[in-house]
């Protein structure tokens, strides 16, 4: 009797525990970008509680790899249980999180000015389509492989944009990318005769604006990892990268090498962690301010 009472506890207990946990929903939703002369896709996380409130939430960004998909850190890379789970343990806070989809590395390469856009389009259509704390200290910004070699770019490029920013695996590759990179085949860096450009790779990646960020004032932490077995040596380049910032903001940039490849496994497991490097620099959800 005293078994069979302990497993309907036990039954009734994770029932309760299941119907009271909190989990947030994903929607597919696109609009027309002027820059990009066609609709802007995204997929959107909104928290728990997000539709029958009035608060405003913290933004990330979080950007695919490398002819990739809206649809990456959707399915493959199992953000809404990552992110139902931290907010329910309380180590982020609620928060909206924005994932586009982009067929350039998030630069204004030679097939689409996808970096504009990002910031002329994509962040203003956020801003006025949902509750968000529309400034810096409610935005950060993530991303894996080169949606990394992107999150890095945006941070240095745009300082004042961003609050913190977390680069997971990033394809920021100095001085050209490994030949085995998709960036050798990829439309952003292939000029008219179908060639890679390194003079374009080389304009565009984080060094061609690592010294206008130094120059300026705004600080922007960042959280940097890399698998040690990565198969296109990013544990080196991202130390590389590292040790660049470190001799600017000692206090404000950190670096894991994680055991794996360049690889899915590595960007789920980290993904808790990177989430909670950015969130702890943002503004915690807040109400609507009262009109004047």
């Amino acid at each position: 009797m005293m078994k069979l009472t302990t497993k309907l506890i036990a039954v009734l207990l994770t029932t309760f525990v299941a119907a009271t946990s909190t989990a947030g929903e994903i929607t597919h939703r696109s609009f027309a970008s002027e820059t990009l002369g066609r609709d802007y896709a995204y997929n959107v996380y909104l928290p728990d509680g997000y539709e029958d409130g009035d608060l405003r939430y913290p933004v990330l960004y979080l950007l695919h790899g490398s002819f990739g998909n809206e649809n990456d850190w959707v399915v493959k890379g199992r953000m809404q249980l990552t992110t139902d789970r931290l907010i329910e343990e309380g180590r982020i806070p609620p928060a909206i999180v924005v994932m586009p989809g982009g067929k350039s590395w998030w630069v204004d390469g030679y097939n689409e000015a996808a970096g504009t856009a990002f910031f002329k389009d994509l962040i203003p259509h956020i801003d006025a389509r949902y509750r968000t704390i529309a400034t810096r200290d409610g935005r950060v910004i993530g991303g894996l492989s080169a949606g990394g070699y992107g999150t890095v770019n945006f941070v240095l490029e745009y300082p004042g944009m961003f609050a913190a920013g977390a680069a997971l695996s990033p394809a920021s590759y100095v001085p050209l990318p490994p030949r085995s990179s998709s960036a050798y085949e990829h439309p952003a860096y292939l000029n008219a005769d179908g060639n890679f450009d390194p003079a374009k790779w080389k304009s565009l990646n984080y060094t061609a604006h690592l010294d206008g960020y130094k120059a300026q004032d705004v600080v922007v932490p960042l959280y940097i990892n890399s698998g040690d077995h990565d198969e296109f040596d990013i544990a080196y380049h991202s130390a590389v990268l590292y040790q660049l910032l470190r001799e600017h903001q000692p206090d404000a940039v950190e670096f894991r090498v994680v055991d794996g490849d360049h690889e899915w496994k590595v960007w789920i497991d980290t993904l808790p962690e990177a989430m909670e490097f950015v969130f702890s620099y943002t503004s915690r959800p807040r109400g609507i301010a009262p009109e004047n």
